[in-house]
């Protein structure tokens, strides 16, 4: 695991930040045409990345805890 950047996503997480990412991405091209859409990429990369800035701010992880060996 890279100690820059800790895994704290879990799966549907990440999908739903995809999911919403897309969605928002759209307005640039599609309906109101606006560059706010960019705000999109931000949930994009977070959830592409697996890890969330504010997540890792406030000690929040939605990843399953893994039992057993390192």
């Amino acid at each position: 695991m890279n100690r820059f950047l800790p895994r704290n996503e879990g799966t549907a997480d990440r999908v739903l930040r995809v999911t919403a990412g897309l969605v928002l991405l759209s307005l640039v091209f599609v309906g109101p045409q606006t560059l706010w859409g960019l705000l999109g990429l931000v949930p994009i990369t977070t959830g592409l990345l697996g890890s969330c800035p504010a997540y890792t701010l406030l000690g929040i992880s939605t990843c399953p805890t893994k039992t057993g060996s390192r």
